[in-house]
């Protein structure tokens, strides 16, 4: 299973290196965990450095451009379909 870890990174203006560096492991650790190959103590350290609650990691994008916090505040988006 395949975690939003890269895409949050994107919302939160961080790079993938720069959250590695944080927790204090190699980018390839990062990657695995990426994955799905991880424990709950770094998902929960992930999930603390990037602000966000663990579920974050796991719950589908809301939309087709995986944006569902503003990049800005953090703020939980509202999307509404126009017709």
């Amino acid at each position: 299973m395949k975690l939003r870890i890269k895409e949050v990174c994107q919302l939160r203006n961080t790079t993938q290196k720069e959250l590695a560096e944080k927790l204090g492991v190699s980018e390839v650790t990062l990657s695995r965990a990426s994955n799905g190959n991880t424990s709950l103590p770094l998902l929960e350290k992930i999930a603390n450095i990037l602000e966000i609650e663990i579920s974050e990691l796991f719950a589908p994008s809301s939309n087709e451009d995986g944006i569902t916090r503003c990049p800005n505040c953090g703020a939980k988006l509202e999307l509404k379909k126009v017709e």
